[in-house]
């Protein structure tokens, strides 16, 4: 493991609930995804897998109010 982010809400700054896990190689990637997809912690099941690119929002453009940051995330232009 390389790195690990565990988003948390702005508000409260409790977990979201997820989080994500860079992998040194491709195959700890598989070890690990093979081994904790599914697997019980805490009391729930656990759902491991490859990332997926962010979707974009339907409706907004780079042209609007809002824009697409650096980030990934959205920022408010003023």
């Amino acid at each position: 493991m390389t790195r690990v982010q565990l988003p948390t809400d702005r508000e409260t700054g409790r977990s979201r609930g997820f989080g994500f896990v860079e992998m040194e190689s491709e195959e700890a990637e598989t070890a690990a995804i093979n081994a904790l997809d599914g697997a019980e912690w805490k009391g729930r099941v656990m759902k491991v897998n490859k990332a997926r690119p962010r979707e974009e929002k339907g409706g907004r453009s780079n042209g609007n109010s809002w824009g697409k940051a650096n980030t990934g995330g959205y920022s408010r232009r003023y």
